[in-house]
C-alpha cells in the first residue's frame, strides 16, 4: 500500500478522511501563505494546497500528498481567519443576511505528477443580531475557522441554505478528493470508479 500524507493539521480534514476509511499520516504544512498578487478566491485556494502539498512532498517523495485550504469570500473580499473575537464579530455581522462563497482547494500529488482542483459552495446566513453572533462567539467555535465559523458546529444555526458540496464548507470535498485519489492508487473503504 502506497503512503498516503495529509498535509494539514485540521482535524475536520482528518476526520472526513477517516469517516471514509482512508489510511493515512498527517504532517502538517509550514509553508508560506502569504499571498502577494491579487488572485479570485478559487485561484487562492489552490495556490495554497499546492504550496502545502509540495513543502510536504519535498521531504516525502515516496507518499502521495494531499494538501488543501479553504476560504471565505463575500462581496469579492476573501475573509480568513479571525485574529481576535472582535475581528469574528465583524466578519459574522459582514456575512448576516447575505450570501457568501466558500472555496476549498486540493491538491494531490506524488513524486510523478499533481492535481489540483477546487470545490465552490455557496452558502446564505440568516438575518443576524449582534445578540445573536455574541452567543456564537461564547462557543470559541470560530477561533480557527475561516469566516469565523464552523457549520459542521455551533455555527450550523447561522446557515439558511448551502448550494454546493456541505463536506467543501468543512474543508475538504471528499467525494472528488476519493475520484483523484484513486486514480494515485489510494482507496477508502468504498471503491470509486475513475
Amino acid at each position: 500500500m502506497r503512503k498516503f500524507i495529509l498535509a494539514s493539521n485540521s482535524p475536520r480534514r482528518k476526520e472526513l478522511l477517516s469517516n471514509c476509511g482512508f489510511s493515512f499520516e498527517v504532517i502538517p504544512s509550514e509553508c508560506d501563505e502569504s499571498i502577494a498578487e491579487k488572485l479570485t478566491p478559487q485561484e487562492t485556494v489552490i495556490e495554497l494546497a499546492k504550496r502545502k502539498a509540495m513543502a510536504v512532498l519535498a521531504d516525502n517523495r515516496d507518499a502521495v500528498v494531499l494538501g488543501c485550504d479553504t476560504v471565505v469570500a463575500v462581496d469579492g473580499e476573501i475573509l480568513g481567519k479571525p485574529s481576535d473575537r472582535e475581528q469574528a464579530f465583524e466578519m459574522l455581522m459582514s456575512l448576516s443576511g447575505k450570501r457568501h462563497i466558500v472555496s476549498s482547494g486540493v491538491c494531490i500529488a506524488d513524486s510523478d505528477s499533481c492535481q489540483c482542483f477546487e470545490n465552490t459552495t455557496e452558502v446564505e446566513f440568516y438575518p443576524l443580531t449582534a445578540e445573536t453572533v455574541e452567543s456564537y462567539l461564547d462557543t470559541g467555535e470560530y477561533s480557527d475557522k475561516a469566516g469565523a465559523y464552523g457549520i459542521q458546529g455551533f455555527g450550523s444555526v447561522l446557515v439558511k441554505e448551502i448550494k454546493g458540496d456541505y463536506f467543501s464548507v468543512m474543508g475538504l470535498p471528499v467525494g472528488q478528493c476519493a475520484r483523484v485519489l484513486a486514480q494515485f492508487g489510494i482507496d477508502g473503504k468504498t471503491k470509486v470508479n475513475i
